[in-house]
């Protein structure tokens, strides 16, 4: 999306709530899986996309060896800065992982505002990653790169699962702009895998942002259903 807080950078600020490439499932034969969220905060690097209010969302993911491709759509408020309601993502890439356990995920995202009539909201940004399981602690960072508006978002983050069912991670971000401003993010939060495949996930979002309340402090809770 194409969310822009002018407070904090001249240059919009474009968001998603694709959850993460790294977790689609990667399977030596072809699979096809879908999920459905329904969050009390649409946030996406710290940031809310549906301007504090609930949001539905879902997507079909299909993998095949180290390849996969996907799709994933969500409902969005930008206020006054767009008319848009509406945003699609597509995003493919290749993962796998080296000798001595340390996994790897490139690929790109497309970001798409149909009904967006105003303005031009899309883009496009690629990215990569590497992570490694230190005993049952998963750490990982992924660089983001928008090379049309030649913005750069990093990330770290890392996560422990207590049992089958239960589990914790925390994030770390910064996003940093061509024209010279950034601001940091983090996020602390849990996930229970009920029955009947139901994720509930509750998570704590922050921002160094001051001066606009989409970037306040939250709490957010969400539940998913894989399919």
């Amino acid at each position: 999306m194409r969310q822009l807080m002018k407070t904090v950078s001249c240059a919009l600020l474009v968001g998603s709530g694709f959850a993460g490439v790294a977790n689609v499932a990667h399977a030596d034969e072809g699979e096809l899986t879908g999920n459905v969220t329904l969050t009390t905060d649409y946030v996406w690097r710290g940031i809310s996309q549906s301007n504090e209010d609930w949001a539905i969302q879902g997507g079909f993911d299909y993998a095949n060896g180290p390849f996969y491709v996907g799709t994933w759509a969500s409902n969005v408020d930008f206020e006054d800065t767009s008319d848009t309601n509406i945003e699609l993502d597509i995003y493919g890439g290749l993962a796998g992982e080296f000798e001595g356990g340390i996994s790897w995920d490139v690929g790109a995202i497309a970001y798409f505002y149909p009904d967006a009539d105003d303005e031009d909201l899309d883009f496009i940004e690629v990215y990569g990653g590497l992570g490694y399981d230190f005993s049952g602690v998963g750490v990982g960072g992924y660089v983001y790169i928008d090379p049309d508006n030649e913005n750069i978002y990093l990330e770290g983050s890392a996560g422990y699962g207590f049992t089958d069912a239960i589990s914790a991670d925390v994030s770390l971000g910064n996003y940093s702009f061509d024209e010279g401003e950034d601001y940091t993010n983090w996020s602390i939060g849990g996930t229970y895998s009920a029955p009947f495949g139901v994720d509930f996930d509750l998570r704590y979002w922050g921002t160094d942002v001051d001066d606009t309340d989409i970037a306040d402090d939250r709490v957010v809770l969400s539940v998913s259903r894989g399919m």
